[in-house]
């Protein structure tokens, strides 16, 4: 559902910067810096900070989402053909990156990388649990089978590549660019930019980021930084499931819903070698961004299209 996704991304910005917070004001190293023992008065630190998010952003979902409707018994509700699935993109982007950052906050407060993969990892999922409890046990909305496989898969993505390869050689990533679609349902997909990011999936793009050189045995002949990137985006979409014909009394033109698939380049900026915390902990927060590279797009009524930059 979109208020889970579009609140979920307001907690793990919070924890990015609430994180970055916590470490900056305890240590004089870099961000990513993971001692060998136990840290209690680190560990201390984080497990306030998530609690206090945690607390903090239900109270707020409940205050934005839920307070106005009545409760219902626990039921759930079959919302896949919503969106064209970009949703489900969302709550996988959204798992992921919580518990990509629970992981490290974990390491920074001395937790074995073991326990910090399973307990770090699972954030997202556990988060994201809750938020569908709460949908279950609200009339007006109700939980949604294929939002706990995404979530799932988000997570597992997340765990999976640290348990095998103590690194992430695969990221979900973000891109946005404006489109004309808000100018018809503006409650819909939002009245100004900061909303559009939030609502219009027809601007939005999930990527699954792979970096290159991580998977060569020869390394030196590819840059470490340079990614490969596949894309998915939606278009044409006014409506959840089908698109209105008016809005206020307005005629709205018809629009074609369909897919769009991309190829294109990527950076990681987790590889870009630095020695400055600073920049660690920037890189760290934008790599949650495609960076706009010329792309190559597939969709069922242009076939390939080429985009010099493509956002």
């Amino acid at each position: 559902m979109i208020k889970n996704i579009r609140y979920t991304i307001l907690f793990f910005i919070l924890m990015i910067f609430s994180s970055a917070t916590v470490c900056h004001s305890q240590s004089n190293k870099s961000f990513d810096y993971f001692p060998d023992s136990l840290n209690k008065s680190r560990l201390t630190g984080v497990i306030i900070t998530e609690s206090v998010i945690y607390a903090g952003s239900m109270v707020g979902l409940y205050s934005l989402w839920y307070k106005d409707y009545p409760l219902s018994s626990f039921h759930f509700i079959d919302d896949y053909p919503g969106w064209l699935q970009m949703d489900k993109f969302g709550h996988s982007l959204n798992s992921y990156y919580i518990g990509n950052i629970g992981h490290k906050m974990l390491r920074w407060s001395g937790v074995s990388e073991k326990k910090a993969v399973w307990y770090g990892g699972m954030l997202g999922f556990v988060y994201l649990l809750n938020v569908e409890i709460l949908d279950g046990f609200s009339e007006q909305w109700g939980a949604s089978s294929t939002d706990l496989l995404a979530n799932g898969i988000g997570t597992g993505l997340f765990i999976g590549q640290q348990l095998t390869w103590g690194e992430q050689r695969l990221l979900l990533k973000f891109s946005f660019h404006q489109t004309k679609f808000p100018n018809y349902t503006d409650d819909q997909l939002g009245s100004n930019l900061i909303q559009q990011i939030l609502k219009d999936y027809n601007g939005e793009t999930i990527w699954l980021s792979a970096n290159i050189s991580s998977f060569m045995k020869n390394k030196g002949i590819i840059p470490e930084w340079l990614n490969i990137a596949v894309g998915y985006s939606p278009e044409g979409l006014i409506g959840a499931r089908d698109n209105p014909t008016e809005y206020n009394g307005s005629p709205i033109p018809y629009f074609n819903r369909y897919r769009q698939y991309y190829f294109s380049l990527d950076v990681d900026f987790n590889k870009i070698q630095t020695k400055s915390k600073t920049l660690k902990l920037f890189f760290d927060v934008l790599n949650i961004v495609k960076i706009p590279f010329p792309a190559l797009e597939y969709n069922k009524f242009d076939g390939l299209k080429f985009h010099y930059l493509y956002f």
